[in-house]
């Protein structure tokens, strides 16, 4: 499937010089839909996770219906403020500045297998945050999924070591 045909570039979004990828063409699509569900699914299969994790807000949308079809929990990793129980949270650097991410204390037990998903991987800041607050609770990476990544901005570079999927590459910024 040419999923990258259904993804819109959007020029000069959110400022000049950038080329935002546009995931909402795609996700009118049922079959690409599904179809992106079921590459991560099949992919991740031999991992046998037990939870999947959806960085905030994007993972949200592909990671629960990648958690149905595994037949695992979702987790939620969000801004500061969104989770209503005890969190933990981490501080991260931004470009310009930081920002912060939080996961309830109780979302994930010690030693219970976690796929990390979110719809882009770019510098890899916001991925390595939700990474740490797995290990923080003592889970167990078994993987990164990605709808589209940015090569050029080398973020696969902070997740050496682990499983790296992703379904689209664009070698422009």
């Amino acid at each position: 499937m040419d999923l990258k045909g259904l993804i819109r570039e959007v020029p000069d979004f959110p400022k000049p010089g950038i080329s935002f990828k546009d995931i909402t063409t795609l996700l009118k699509n049922g079959e690409a839909l599904k179809y992106v569900t079921d590459q991560f699914a099949a992919h991740f299969q031999s991992a046998k996770p037990d939870l999947v994790v959806g960085a905030e807000s994007r993972g949200f949308i592909f990671g629960a219906p990648l958690a149905y079809k595994m037949g695992t929990g979702f987790v939620l990793v969000r801004k500061p403020g969104k989770l209503p129980a005890a969190t933990e949270k981490v501080t991260y650097e931004l470009e310009y500045g930081e920002d912060s991410l939080e996961i309830h204390l109780d979302a994930i037990k010690p030693g219970q297998k976690v796929l990390i998903i979110d719809d882009l991987l770019a510098t890899g800041g916001t991925i390595s945050a939700t990474a740490e607050l797995v290990k923080r609770l003592g889970g167990e990476i078994v993987g990164f999924a990605f709808i589209i990544e940015l090569d050029p901005l080398k973020g696969r570079e902070k997740l050496a070591g682990y499983d790296v999927l992703s379904l689209v590459h664009y070698d422009d910024e």
